[in-house]
């Protein structure tokens, strides 16, 4: 049905160029208003629909549709970054591919990282392997700056406080004197390194070996490979088994508050809360944003100054009440109390009583 009524009435323009892999949706609109898109040789506006057959020429160069889809498994090696862009001073995974069709990153690996990173053309794909609630396993492999002990890889698997969340329970295996494999089913910001640093190790080397099914295998560094055959089709079965738990709950994010609840329960079993103000029972302290001093009362924001809240005349700017003022609205509020006057007079009369006059503004 849907389909339908997208040949009868035609896909938005912006949607058409993104999903042809020309720019992004975004850059599409800025395109359409530079007016460097044509439909039909006619200069396109924002809103305009492209109905089958249609000619689309951008920027000089005609548009075909949308391209066949493309899952890549790409060994990135240290110092790419995984964006789109350049604002990291840093050759970008796209650029360093140079791939005929416009590709982008499943998730991120750290610059200082190496290893397994999926490539693709298609968004949807992208949103149903990335999603936390999913749980999906990323292994990786790690060296460290001194020996992993028994301690540290029971402490690793139970969940470690790294200062804004408790990491879920993992598995993780020592692997020699040094170096270790952990699977994680979540992808905090350098969660890896953070755990490792919470512990009082240093990692020194990290490196993504899968993603759920796909492996990364003996891939060159550099190089990439297609995901198709009975891996694509094992990647497909994984993801058609998820539930629909945006439609079975009505609400999308609720396992990520049972994740974030279940982080929180984990750090008070293992004896320590989530680190989230200053004193608080780990033993570290929260600078307050504003200040940068640990414990320091939270200013208030019109002031800056700690524990001093102005009045409202005092932060608007408005005029003191004067004795004429507060006095007129006493004898409307008696007025109004002994039922003679109704409530929409009342207020009215007190809004008069306070607009100075106009001799008395001439003498202000």
């Amino acid at each position: 049905m849907g389909k339908d009524r997208e040949e009868a009435e035609g896909v938005r323009l912006n949607k058409f160029l993104g999903a042809s892999g020309v720019c992004s949706r975004r850059d599409a609109d800025k395109l359409i208003e530079d007016g460097k898109v044509t439909v039909d040789g006619v200069t396109a506006t924002l809103g305009t629909r492209v109905l089958p057959g249609q000619v689309v020429v951008c920027d000089g160069k005609e548009v075909n549709g949308k391209d066949k889809p493309v899952l890549l498994a790409v060994n990135k090696p240290r110092g790419i970054v995984c964006t789109t862009s350049d604002r990291d001073r840093a050759q970008n995974i796209v650029d360093f591919l140079n791939y005929p069709v416009r590709i982008y990153p499943i998730g991120r690996l750290d610059k200082d990282s190496d290893g397994l990173i999926l490539m693709t053309n298609e968004g949807a794909l992208v949103n149903r392997i990335l999603r936390a609630r999913y749980m999906h396993e990323k292994e990786y492999v790690a060296s460290v700056d001194k020996p992993v002990t028994e301690e540290f890889i029971r402490k690793m698997r139970a969940g470690v406080d790294i200062g804004d969340a408790v990491t879920r329970p993992c598995k993780v295996i020592r692997m020699g004197d040094r170096s270790f494999r952990i699977v994680l089913t979540q992808g905090l910001n350098r969660q890896i390194r953070r755990m490792c640093e919470a512990l009082g190790y240093h990692v020194r080397t990290l490196k993504r070996i899968r993603i759920m099914n796909i492996r990364l295998g003996n891939l060159e560094r550099g190089k990439y490979r297609e995901v198709e055959g009975e891996e694509y089709d094992e990647l497909m079965r994984l993801l058609d088994a998820q539930p629909d738990t945006e439609h079975e709950t009505g609400n999308p994010d609720i396992y990520e508050r049972a994740e974030r609840r279940s982080s929180a329960m984990a750090a008070a079993e293992a004896g320590r809360r989530p680190y989230r103000a200053a004193g608080s029972d780990n033993g570290r302290e929260k600078p307050y944003r504003a200040t940068g001093e640990a414990g320091r009362e939270k200013p208030y924001r019109g002031t800056g100054a700690a524990g001093e809240k102005p009045s409202w005349r005092e932060r608007t700017g408005a005029a003191p009440r004067d004795e004429k003022t507060t006095a007129a609205r006493f004898e409307n509020q008696k007025t109004a109390g002994e039922g003679q006057k109704s409530h929409l007079n009342k207020a009215h009369k007190i809004s008069i009583a306070r607009r100075p006059k106009p001799e008395e503004e001439e003498h202000s």
